[in-house]
C-alpha cells in the first residue's frame, strides 16, 4: 500500500489573509515503510517572509526569491503524490494551504484520503502532548537534526513516529486471499472508529535498519 508523508512550512497561519506556501516536502511509504523516494521543494511566495516565520524555519525572502512560484511545481507535487493516501500531522493546516494555492491556479483542490496523526496520537494517548516534538520524545526518535523546523526533515520523523502510532512495523497487517489489506479503506479517514494497535515492543529488523539506512542516504544527497 503507498501512501505519502506530507508537510508544508508558511509564512504564516492563514492563507486567506495572505500568508503562503513557502517549502513543501512528501516522502513515499509501501506498506507503512519509507522507500527512500521523497519529493522537496522550497516555494517563493512572492511576499515577504516574517521574522516569526524565519525564525522557525530559518528562511527567508531573500532565500526563497530565487526558488520557482506555486503553479511552478503544482504539476510535479500532484504527479508526485497521485491519488495516494497522505498522512499529515495536523492535516488541517497543510490542507487549508494547498487547497488555496491550487484554488488560485485554477486547479482541483485535493481529494486525496487522509490519516492525520495528530488525530491518531490523541486517540491513542488522550491528555497527552501529540505535537511532533513530544511524540517524537515519548517514541525515542532522534531529534538532534531538527534545529529549525523544515518540511522534509519533519516528513523523515513523522515517517518513525506514524509507524510506532500503527504499532510497529506489519504489527496485526493480514492479507486476504485478493492480496489487500483486511483492514479496510475505513482507516484512512479521519473519522475511523478502529482501535489504534498496541505500541511495539521488539526491536528494529535488520531489514528495517537497512531501509531506513538507505532513506536517509537518500534525504541528504
Amino acid at each position: 500500500m503507498r501512501e505519502i508523508i506530507l508537510d508544508t512550512e508558511t509564512t504564516g497561519l492563514d492563507p486567506l489573509r495572505g500568508d503562503r506556501l513557502i517549502e513543501i516536502a512528501c516522502v513515499e511509504l509501501m506498506n507503512h515503510l519509507p522507500t527512500g523516494n521523497f519529493y522537496h521543494t522550497y516555494v517563493n511566495p512572492e511576499r515577504d517572509v516574517p521574522q516569526i516565520s524565519t525564525e522557525i524555519t530559518g528562511l527567508t525572502r531573500n532565500f526563497l526569491k530565487d526558488h520557482p512560484v506555486f503553479s511552478s511545481v503544482a504539476n510535479d507535487f500532484l504527479e508526485f503524490i497521485k491519488d495516494s493516501p497522505l498522512v499529515i500531522h495536523n492535516a488541517d493546516f497543510d490542507l487549508k494551504f494547498l487547497n488555496v494555492e491550487l484554488t488560485q491556479i485554477q486547479k482541483e483542490p485535493l481529494r486525496n484520503p487522509v490519516v492525520d496523526t495528530l488525530y491518531m496520537a490523541r486517540k491513542k494517548f488522550p491528555g497527552s502532548p501529540a505535537s511532533l516534538d513530544a511524540l517524537c520524545r515519548r517514541f525515542k526518535i532522534d531529534l538532534s537534526n531538527r534545529t529549525k523546523h523544515g518540511a522534509l526533515i519533519d516528513c523523515e520523523l513523522l515517517s518513525a513516529v506514524y509507524l510506532e502510532l500503527r504499532g510497529g512495523r506489519q504489527q496485526g497487517f493480514l492479507l486476504g486471499k485478493d492480496g489487500k489489506s483486511e483492514e479496510g479503506s475505513a482507516e484512512l479517514t479521519l473519522a475511523s472508529n478502529k482501535e489504534l494497535k498496541p505500541s511495539r515492543n521488539f526491536t528494529l529488523s535488520e531489514e528495517e535498519k537497512t531501509k531506513h539506512a538507505a532513506f536517509l542516504k537518500a534525504l541528504l544527497k
